[in-house]
């Protein structure tokens, strides 16, 4: 178990301030202050300097995150092992992830765990990529859905274990009465000169559009913003454009658009990962919430669009 200094000088270096890692922990800066000079007498070095108007963390600090993470993953398996000799689990359980898997993958996964188990106190949490990660290390969740974006931690990072779930393929929607409908095989290129609903700058769903068309070949022409799928169906339905969505994105009756799975190579697609803490792979709950999450993906997956 770690020292819960530790855990402040992972929340500051997660962070990068100590006001900010305060706010997070509920907690002062001061407090968190005179934890880190508490810490640093314990160890006998220097843990911060100042840096400019605020501080850094220095070389030392650094090591001592890196064993820091060594042994939380210690912990993170000890736990796991020890939860494979518990025969009924219980307590709390936490599942987070970004909106598609909030909508279509954990509400599945979190009821069948509240069924199989009555005592477990299954909670669900949408959170974008970035939150979901601030989730597991803060310890407030334990085990996360999220697409795979520029930002996310590579996967030799130290604090976690991210396991590919499943690559989500992308699909072509465009207005109903739209000539690309009646075609066997459409791929992201035959859309190169339409109009295209993209997200907004800066966002996953702007980038991924725009990664996946600059992979096929071509530039969108960038029409509308539109960060709700909802919105950039309608918009699409009025005959102004065509988007990507992904596959577990379940497109309602309501909008006169039509869905178009893609051919060709490479299918444009995102990833999806599992994430927990480093070591916690290994929880009895884990591998079987991600067995049903797995389950629950063959299903829709396997709906026409």
């Amino acid at each position: 178990m770690l020292d819960p200094r530790l855990k402040i000088l992972q929340a500051v270096d997660y962070y990068g301030t100590v006001t900010a890692a305060a706010a997070a922990l509920s907690y002062t800066p001061s407090a968190i202050s005179y934890q880190l000079r508490q810490l640093s007498e314990l160890l006998g070095v220097e843990l911060i300097e100042p840096s400019g108007r605020g501080i850094k963390l220095t070389p030392a600090a650094r090591t001592v995150l890196r064993h820091a993470a060594i042994m939380r993953a210690q912990w993170e398996l000890a736990q796991s092992e020890l939860a494979e000799t518990v025969d009924e689990p219980s307590g709390p359980y936490t599942l987070c992830g970004f909106s598609t898997a909030s909508t279509q993958l954990l509400p599945y996964a979190g009821k069948t765990l509240r069924d199989r188990h009555p005592r477990l106190r299954v909670r669900l949490v949408q959170a974008d990529p970035a939150e979901c990660f601030r989730l597991l290390q803060m310890e407030e969740a334990d085990l996360a859905l999220v697409m795979v974006t520029a930002d996310s931690p590579p996967l030799d990072d130290l604090r976690f274990d991210q396991q590919l779930l499943v690559d989500d393929p992308l699909d072509l929607v465009v207005p109903a009465n739209h000539p690309l409908r009646s075609r066997r095989r459409v791929t992201l290129a035959d859309a190169a000169d339409e109009p295209w609903v993209v997200g907004t700058p800066g966002g996953a769903y702007h980038q991924l559009t725009v990664t996946a068309c600059v992979a096929a070949g071509f530039t969108p022409n960038i029409a509308h913003q539109a960060d709700e799928w909802e919105t950039g169906a309608a918009i699409v339905s009025q005959d102004m454009g065509v988007m990507l969505v992904p596959r577990l994105w379940l497109l309602s009756s309501e909008w006169a658009v039509t869905r178009i799975r893609l051919s060709g190579e490479p299918v444009p697609a995102r990833k999806i990962v599992a994430a927990t803490r480093k070591g916690a792979a290994r929880h009895p709950l884990v591998a079987e919430t991600l067995e049903l999450v797995k389950a629950r993906c063959e299903t829709l997956y396997s709906t026409p669009p």
